[in-house]
């Protein structure tokens, strides 16, 4: 059966989070990872070229094909990461979900686990918000939301950086100038072993 990974990352954050699901996802056996990312808008393009760092994350993703309607149809279980935007998620990724009238009609995404991933530039910028404003779509779809439970080590802590029940997380800091803590990737990795397992109970 197949996970798919679809994210957005602008500035690499996301994409080592999305990485890090891969790579947990991976570890259940009997489990095909479909990676993919959200499309880009043309009119983002000229902007990215004008950011040394923008332009070659950028670069670095084009071999990663874009999400289709397909993807998302045939796989069992989804696993969503999108950087924050004012605490919500980046448009692009609204646009992958408004786009799935038709899967919505035919009750095609109905059942299926899914996971959510975010990053924010500071500490209180919107991880859990952007999480839980991505289940609102999820839920009209029929999906069946997976967190982070407490029980996943690296979760309760004090420390200026991600990790929430509602999914994974980083901080990017105000310049993007920070890497995800090491505690962060690892909980990514629970994430996408927590989701594989799960859709391979719901259905063997």
């Amino acid at each position: 059966m197949k996970i798919l990974i679809v994210y957005y990352s602008r500035y690499g954050h996301v994409l080592q989070l999305a990485r890090a699901v891969e790579a947990g996802a991976k570890t259940v056996e009997g489990i095909e990872v479909v990676f993919r990312r959200a499309p880009e808008f043309p009119e983002v393009l000229k902007e990215l070229e004008k950011s040394e760092h923008a332009s070659r994350i950028w670069k670095e993703q084009q071999a990663t094909p874009e999400c289709s309607l397909d993807d998302l149809r045939e796989a069992s279980g989804v696993v969503f990461g999108s950087p924050t935007r004012f605490g919500n998620m980046i448009a692009q990724m609204k646009y992958l979900f408004d786009s799935t009238a038709s899967l919505w009609l035919k009750g095609e995404m109905e059942g299926k686990p899914a996971g959510l991933f975010t990053s924010t530039a500071s500490t209180h910028g919107g991880q859990e918000t952007t999480c839980l404003t991505m289940m609102a779509p999820l839920l009209h779809l029929g999906m069946l939301v997976v967190g982070v439970p407490y029980s996943i080590p690296g979760m309760i802590h004090v420390e200026a950086r991600g990790g929430t029940p509602y999914g994974a997380s980083t901080i990017a800091g105000a310049k993007a100038e920070l890497s995800p803590a090491p505690a962060d990737l690892e909980i990514a990795r629970a994430l996408g072993r927590r989701v594989s397992m799960i859709t391979k109970k719901l259905f063997s």
